[in-house]
């Protein structure tokens, strides 16, 4: 729109009709065709829509978009401040002292003018048109209510059509640079996002780590997502081989424990070949002990008779106590070893996790292939 050909509107002509024409909109519940032409488009469409005969409400209400002002806009118009001059017939007003104007570009294609009339309480507000059939030129956008202490509040205009023009370009350099910020805002945040990315990329390069003293077979990097059921049991096998750190026992190393004298009143005797050996006891079995019988009892002299043959001993008090803490330290290895291998697990467990959302696998998902592998096991072992 260019600025150059918009003049400052004459208030006397635009509203000249208009304010006349208020005391019959109170009572009428059609439009006179006199004021139609000098309603904007919009405004004029609303009120030829809205009004019609059936309707017993005034057409007055139509020019205002406030409804809760409506009862007081009619008692304006039906105040005697609008009754015409009974000699001359016109409005005593005089346009230039009693009237206030401000002004306000809303965007490239309107204008408006806000016009005041303090004494009647009546404010205007007129819209520069272009391209309306019944011409250009300023046009009536609505009619309303003055408020008594700051009618120009809620129009927020200026006093001049240039200063309104110079306002509205102003707004749109500072639209323009608030823009540019939030843009390079945005920008700035893809960046970091894309730093993110890079640090959580660095886990698919970064190989599994155990603490056992065996390197893992484990792949270092998760190249290949679908494998075979043949692969997959070929994964899982090579972890027979793997002791864990923690674990300090070698199962393949033997556990020589030393003689354990019998019990008394068992003396030990050798296993036969059918019997099975356990490697955690001693070698050989026990067996009551027999004394030692001659060919005739009463052969013997009263002194023989005396002696009190001992029962058999074990042969060393301090192996037997030596054996005991040997099978209780073995026992507290097994426990030990016992919670390294659950530490293990947890961990593997908890680092797969890691590198599965590093991957974009969320919480659920990871669940899913945890329990799908857990009931593979469970049909591996039936």
């Amino acid at each position: 729109m260019a600025t150059s050909i918009i003049r400052q509107p004459d208030v006397q002509q635009v509203l000249g009709p208009v304010l006349p024409s208020l005391p019959a909109a109170a009572l009428s519940v059609s439009p006179a065709e006199t004021v139609l032409p000098l309603l904007s488009p919009i405004l004029r469409q609303r009120v030829q829509l809205l009004s019609n005969a059936s309707s017993q409400d005034p057409w007055i209400r139509l020019l205002c978009y406030e409804p809760s002002k409506v009862p007081r806009l009619t008692e304006i118009a039906q105040s005697e401040e609008l009754q015409p001059h009974p000699v001359s017939g016109e409005l005593e007003i005089d346009w230039d002292y009693d009237s206030e104007i401000q002004y306000r570009r809303v965007d490239e294609e309107t204008l408006q003018a806000f016009v005041v009339f303090k004494e009647l309480g009546l404010t205007f507000r007129l819209v520069y048109c272009i391209g309306d059939p019944v011409g250009d030129g300023w046009k009536v956008g609505e009619v309303s209510v003055a408020e008594k202490s700051s009618p120009f509040s809620s129009f927020g205009g200026v006093s001049s059509i240039a200063e309104a023009e110079k306002q509205f370009k102003d707004s749109q350099s500072k639209s323009t640079q608030s823009n540019g910020i939030v843009n390079g805002r945005n920008a700035l945040e893809e960046e970091d996002d894309g730093d993110d990315d890079d640090y959580w990329a660095r886990y698919d390069s970064t190989p599994a780590r155990t603490p056992a003293i065996k390197q893992s077979p484990a792949p270092q990097t998760m190249q290949r997502v679908h494998q075979t059921a043949e692969e997959e049991e070929n994964y899982y096998a090579q972890y027979d081989d793997v002791q864990p750190a923690m674990d300090n026992h070698d199962p393949d190393e033997e556990v020589n424990l030393p003689d354990i004298a019998p019990p008394l009143g068992l003396a030990s005797r050798p296993a036969s070949d059918d019997e099975e050996i356990d490697g955690n006891e001693t070698q050989g079995a026990w067996t009551l002990a027999n004394p030692e019988r001659s060919s005739s009892i009463h052969s013997r002299s009263g002194d023989d008779l005396n002696i009190i043959h001992p029962h058999p001993r074990p042969a060393s008090s301090a192996g037997s106590n030596a054996s005991v803490e040997k099978l209780e330290a073995l026992a507290a290895k097994q426990e030990q070893n016992d919670f390294g291998v659950k530490q293990h697990v947890s961990r593997s467990i908890k680092s797969l996790f890691m590198l599965s959302r590093a991957s974009g696998i969320d919480r659920e998902e990871f669940e899913r292939l945890i329990k799908t592998e857990l009931d593979m096991l469970g049909l591996m072992e039936d």
